[in-house]
């Protein structure tokens, strides 16, 4: 099982996300007054704290929702996990979509470490039921029946 150690959203695309505590996951569409919500695949962004950690163990000074990740969890390698995977947290259902993306080498991360581990470690969701998770909820893989 995992532990959600911070809600982020932004306003804006390309933006570092702020830590929120808590929101509102709708069903097909994402995070309330996130930038990215909307009706396509990668609805909310999910990003390992054990990859965090040791990419500040390589000297990068990053807060959470800095590689515009949504939800930040600890005790999952989420990229070794199979597209198709559901997550529930809460009332929270999400299934995983995507596994990386292409990475805009113009962020600010990338500029001051030459690398950004969003585009390798992060995933992404979409929301196939509402609710609200918050910093602190246990994220559960749903076993498959």
């Amino acid at each position: 099982m995992g532990k959600v150690l911070a809600v982020c959203i932004s306003e804006k695309k390309g933006t570092e996300k702020q830590n929120v505590g808590s929101a509102k996951f709708i069903e097909d569409w994402g995070i309330e007054n996130d930038s990215h919500a909307g009706k396509w695949h990668r609805q909310v962004s999910l990003l390992s704290h054990e990859k965090i950690e040791a990419f500040r163990a390589r000297g990068a000074e990053v807060i959470d929702g800095a590689f515009g990740e949504n939800l930040v969890v600890e005790g999952y390698d989420f990229r070794a996990l199979p597209v198709g995977t559901k997550f529930r947290c809460n009332d929270v259902v999400l299934e995983l979509t995507q596994i990386g993306k292409e990475c805009h080498s113009g962020c600010a991360i990338y500029q001051k470490m030459g690398e950004c581990i969003m585009p390798r470690e992060g995933v992404f969701t979409r929301v196939l039921h509402g609710g609200v998770i918050s910093v602190g909820d246990e994220l559960t893989i749903i076993e498959e029946e």
